[in-house]
């Protein structure tokens, strides 16, 4: 296990080397001044000739990115001052060390991640396995009718029109906002009650669709019927061999969901006016902040990379036939 961990994680480190060189080259190698774009629309000359000293354009891009790269682990100096590390740049545009622009809204998208993942993974694996016990019958119509059309909505849509009605209309829901835990944890829930519950429609529907096609495959296989030949009931047979095999690529999706998502849920904070991460990008795009936007992407490749490891680490416990060499 230790020797598959390290292995994992420095093949890890890799593809997020590659994955920033990449993202450096694309952003700082382009045709047009990237001072200019790291400054921002609201940029003086005397601000351009400061972010072009220190991007450092006058030198090789390789080295620019050398510096860059050096500066995540030893931190770097910049006119505003010292950028300590981790230090993943200096976002010009908002005045502020890009990795504590991140540390600041990593809060809201971590409480709306986990949050919506609790909702969507009891939902949607609890459905599917519903599914699954009663194929054919209403309950597996009704699932299966549900999760299509589920999954056929859009956030923005389903945010807009369940803000209207809960929010506005009924007022049965509080409008979307967050609240610290550790501050008051009650407005914390309530306050993201809402994103919760839209977010994970999308991904419910989903769910059930992979968990009633893991759970109807896995009943079909021999050590499944090797165990109904043995006597036992069918409630054994199915919650303690079918839906530990079922689980296999269930969490696989989730491993990388949740990466996605602490990457950012873009469109939903957008929706719901939350400052996280996925609301910093859009403003990074908009404000043409290269900067922090490679900061972003670099968090969330991260962020995928990690949970894809913790999966593959999962498969051992989560199924008894499956064993890390």
């Amino acid at each position: 296990m230790y020797r598959f961990l390290v292995r994992r994680i420095l093949g890890a480190a890799v593809i997020l080397l590659i994955i920033s060189a990449l993202t450096f080259f694309l952003f700082f190698a382009i045709p047009r001044d990237p001072a200019a774009f790291a400054c921002g629309k609201l940029c003086t000359p005397e601000t351009l000739e400061i972010v072009r000293r220190n991007l450092g354009i006058d030198e090789p891009v390789f080295l620019q990115y050398w510096h860059w790269l050096v500066g995540i682990f030893a931190g770097r100096d910049f006119t505003y001052g010292h950028c300590d590390a981790p230090c993943l740049g200096y976002s010009f545009v908002n005045q502020e060390p890009i990795f504590q622009a991140l540390v600041d809204r990593f809060p809201t998208t971590l409480s709306l991640t986990f949050g919506a993942a609790v909702v969507f993974l009891l939902f949607g694996i609890g459905m599917g396995m519903i599914a699954a016990a009663r194929q054919g019958r209403p309950a597996d119509k009704i699932a299966s009718s549900a999760s299509l059309i589920g999954a056929s909505m859009q956030i923005y849509f389903v945010g807009v029109l369940a803000t209207w009605v809960l929010v506005d209309q009924l007022q049965i829901i509080e409008r979307p906002s967050y609240t610290p835990l550790t501050e008051n944890p009650l407005q914390w829930f309530y306050g993201l009650l809402l994103p919760w519950l839209v977010l994970s429609i999308i991904f419910t529907a989903n769910y059930t669709r992979m968990t009633r096609s893991s759970m109807v495959e896995q009943l079909g296989e021999d050590y499944v019927r090797t165990a109904r030949a043995k006597g036992m009931s069918a409630r054994t047979v199915f919650l303690r061999f079918a839906w530990r095999g079922a689980m296999g690529p269930v969490v696989t999706i989730f491993g990388v969901d949740l990466g996605v998502l602490l990457g950012g849920a873009i469109i939903t904070e957008q929706t719901f006016s939350l400052h996280g991460i996925g609301e910093l990008s859009i403003k990074a795009v908009i404000n043409q902040d290269l900067p922090m936007l490679l900061g972003v992407i670099l968090v969330a490749a991260t962020a995928i990379v990690l949970f894809n490891i913790v999966v593959d680490a999962a498969y051992a416990f989560i199924d008894p036939r499956v064993r890390l060499s």
